[in-house]
């Protein structure tokens, strides 16, 4: 089964997608930017809930993360995301 993951990230930029560790960065698969959450219980809710319909993804295909830049990150429910 796929592992789906929220990263937040320095700057504030949240990103989604399927990760994997290599060489010093996390790499997401089929990553998107969260550009708006659409909650109104914060990133939790969508994470295992799925995205809600005022929730903005915008798609960036692979991302490479350095480790150095990861503030934290949120296991989500997979079969709720269509990534």
């Amino acid at each position: 089964m796929r592992e789906v993951q929220i990263v937040v990230c320095e700057g504030g930029w949240v990103l989604i997608g399927e990760p994997t560790l290599g060489g010093g960065a996390l790499q997401l698969t089929n990553a998107h930017v969260i550009r708006r959450w659409g909650t109104t219980r914060g990133l939790g809710e969508i994470a295992f809930n799925g995205p809600t319909k005022q929730t903005v993804l915008d798609k960036l295909g692979v991302a490479f993360i350095q480790l150095k830049q990861v503030r934290f990150t949120i296991p989500c429910d997979e079969t709720k995301w269509k990534l």
